[in-house]
């Protein structure tokens, strides 16, 4: 059994503490009690996780976020999973040409999709619009869900869904009972993926957003033009505990675990 060398480890530790340290000081500044930006602080203080609940808005962009990402990561989803079995299974004219016009949207800057979509919602109709900012979103996620569903899809074995349709089960029963199944991890972390993504995106969203339909990133934009207090990094350090707490009921009720193990069989 091979050990890493004291260097190795070494290497580890700093690698880590690399990747945690702004995490770490986000939340350490969340807690001071002073009013201004500031590291280390004289006093520890809940005053600016209390002046979240005075501003209103941030809330009412937090929800806002939330149902934004979660009804984008669904709708990508369900374009998704028939995209990804077309292009895994079936060979056909334009299938290379289809996965890339899939896959377009991480080739063009946000800026320049944020100002495109701004303009042809303003022509439709459908300018600072919920529903303009579900359908940009769901575009610009997609293949985040579509790369993950693909990989899950090119690795399963269609010996078991033969088996399901000699047995006489149907096309939906054996997608509902035999595939999805199948590729359900592929499915699952293409979802969550894309709901991270949509729940982070800013550049686009700046151009689409309405004051009636602000995201949480774009209020934190805009607030942070104007103020330079450790409100920000409150809420900053608010959805990291909730993204913390939302792994660890994920691992208690699905497991990470298999999740990963699925996804590395694909």
């Amino acid at each position: 059994m091979n050990r890493n060398g004291p260097l190795a480890l070494i290497f580890h530790v700093l690698f880590l503490g690399f990747l945690l340290a702004p995490i770490l000081i986000v939340c350490a500044v969340a807690f001071t009690s002073q009013g201004y930006l500031s590291l280390p602080t004289e006093g520890l203080s809940l005053r600016w996780f209390r002046a979240i609940g005075d501003n209103p808005e941030f809330i009412r962009a937090f929800k806002d976020s939330l149902l934004l990402g979660a009804v984008s990561s669904t709708l990508a989803i369900l374009v998704a999973v028939p995209a990804a079995l077309a292009i895994a299974r079936h060979q056909f004219f334009g299938r290379e040409a289809i996965q890339a016009l899939f896959l377009s949207p991480l080739m063009v800057p946000h800026i320049v999709l944020g100002i495109a979509f701004l303009r042809f919602f303003t022509m439709i109709g459908l300018g600072g619009t919920f529903v303009g900012l579900v359908l940009s979103h769901v575009i610009i996620i997609l293949p985040f869900a579509l790369r993950l569903i693909l990989a899950a899809s090119t690795g399963m074995d269609r010996a078991v869904e033969n088996a399901a349709s000699s047995l006489g089960a149907s096309s939906w029963t054996c997608f509902r009972r035999v595939t999805l199944p199948l590729i359900l991890p592929g499915v699952a972390s293409g979802w969550v993926l894309a709901f991270i993504n949509s729940f982070d995106e800013v550049t686009m969203t700046v151009f689409i957003a309405s004051p009636e339909t602000t995201t949480l990133p774009v209020r934190l934009f805009l607030y942070i033009q104007d103020n330079i207090d450790p409100l920000v990094a409150a809420v900053s350090a608010v959805l990291i505990f909730l993204t913390v707490a939302a792994m660890l009921v994920l691992d208690r009720v699905y497991g990470l675990e298999r999740l990963l193990v699925g996804k590395g069989r694909d």
